[in-house]
């Protein structure tokens, strides 16, 4: 989504000037188009089936991953690995720096949305370091943390270069906010330390995230497994899909966030709560736009469209009706509020902070949809309580 010559051409003939250019144009678009080819093909011969982010290739001796796009604003950047099995010789030719032996011992992620998929696999004992251990869920891994198995590793520019030393992991997984010139990810790189980029957090299908469990089987040797825990995710997040799509006849619009400051950050309609909602028979406000960013709107624009929200959801760390009027008086005025359609995601928070929504939730979308459903459509599932969302009361 992001010249690739520059030229002085000031002393050339006008005409040639222009072939000049053209070629160039026509290069370009050449070397586009054969990237866009090369991204098509690694999904086609993946074993992945929603996720678009990167791609799974199991070769004989050894496993490919190719990451495509793996942070905001990224164009046709795909980063290869090979997987390779601990004793077994990388394929030849190969880069040494984009072999990864596995199964992987120990990892240090910067994210703790990585965590839930290692435990689900029974890989906690690799977990050697962490970027923000105060906001975990899981109790076991708090545990850990406690006991000083899992060490804090600090956050991008305050990393602590020291601990990520000392802990010698095999791998460091990091989310793509920026570009892999990133100063923090640079520093890891210097210490000669492997960097794999997660896009989890840009795939537009639900399903599409959950299915990055299939690296991690990957890099621990763990195929078997993953491919059975995503396949019953996959069944249960079809099966109520289905369901909703069979037993709904309406679409109740649905207004996400709040402001912060003057502005109101809106998810795009190509997002992954956008395709949640609709997925739960709902209609998300901003449905129509297609974006690789949140969108910066100001309150007045995004007010006058909310006058038309039937529900209210995820709106952030705000847990009180007067905690919502406190950002902004208006926003007493709006039909769901005076209505009390208001559901936030954060009934599964321990007392640190820690939202179980953003770590475990990457592995439930099938939990998410029907929590999302059940509140957009009450009939639905009558005996059901919500799991990661709660009424604003």
């Amino acid at each position: 989504m992001n010249s690739l010559f520059k030229i002085n051409t000031l002393s050339y003939p006008i005409i040639r000037k222009s072939l000049f250019l053209l070629m160039i144009v026509l290069s370009s678009c050449t070397l586009k188009k054969e990237k866009q080819e090369e991204n098509v093909k690694l999904q086609n011969n993946s074993i992945i089936s929603y996720a678009n982010r990167y791609s799974l290739e199991r070769k004989n001796g050894y496993s490919q991953v190719s990451v495509i796009n793996p942070w905001q604003g990224a164009s046709d950047i795909t980063q290869k690995w090979y997987l390779v099995p601990r004793g077994l010789k990388p394929p030849e030719g190969v880069d040494s720096s984009a072999v990864i032996f596995t199964p992987i011992r120990k990892i240090v992620c910067m994210s703790t949305t990585h965590l839930a998929m290692i435990s689900a696999l029974d890989e906690d004992n690799s977990i050697a370091g962490v970027s923000g251990t105060g906001f975990l869920y899981e109790n076991k891994l708090i545990r850990k943390v406690e006991n000083g198995l899992i060490r804090e590793i600090g956050y991008e520019d305050n990393l602590n270069k020291e601990m990520v030393i000392r802990l010698s992991p095999d791998l460091v997984m990091v989310y793509g906010v920026g570009s892999e010139s990133a100063g923090y990810i640079g520093k890891i790189k210097e210490l000669g330390i492997k960097v794999l980029f997660n896009a989890d957090y840009l795939e537009t299908d639900p399903l599409g995230k959950a299915e990055w469990i299939k690296l991690f089987g990957a890099l621990y040797c763990r195929e078997a497994m993953a491919d059975s825990i995503f396949k019953s995710i996959e069944e249960k997040y079809i099966q109520i899909k289905v369901f909703i799509k069979e037993n709904t006849d309406n679409n109740p619009k649905v207004l996400l966030g709040l402001p912060f400051k003057d502005t109101w950050f809106i998810s795009p309609g190509n997002s992954y709560i956008s395709r949640m909602i609709e997925d739960a028979g709902g209609s998300y406000l901003w449905h129509e736009t297609e974006s690789s960013f949140s969108m910066p709107l100001g309150i007045e624009n995004v007010y006058l469209k909310a006058l038309n929200a039937d529900y209210w959801l995820n709106i952030g760390s705000v847990n009180t009706r007067n905690g919502i009027t406190s950002v902004d008086p208006r926003l007493a005025d709006l039909p769901c509020f005076k209505k009390g359609n208001i559901f936030n995601n954060n009934k599964r928070v321990n007392s640190k902070g820690g939202n179980d929504y953003w770590e475990s939730g990457c592995l439930k979308p099938h939990v998410i949809l029907r929590d999302i459903a059940s509140i957009l459509h009450p009939e639905l599932f009558p005996d059901k309580d919500l799991f990661y969302y709660i009424k604003i009361n």
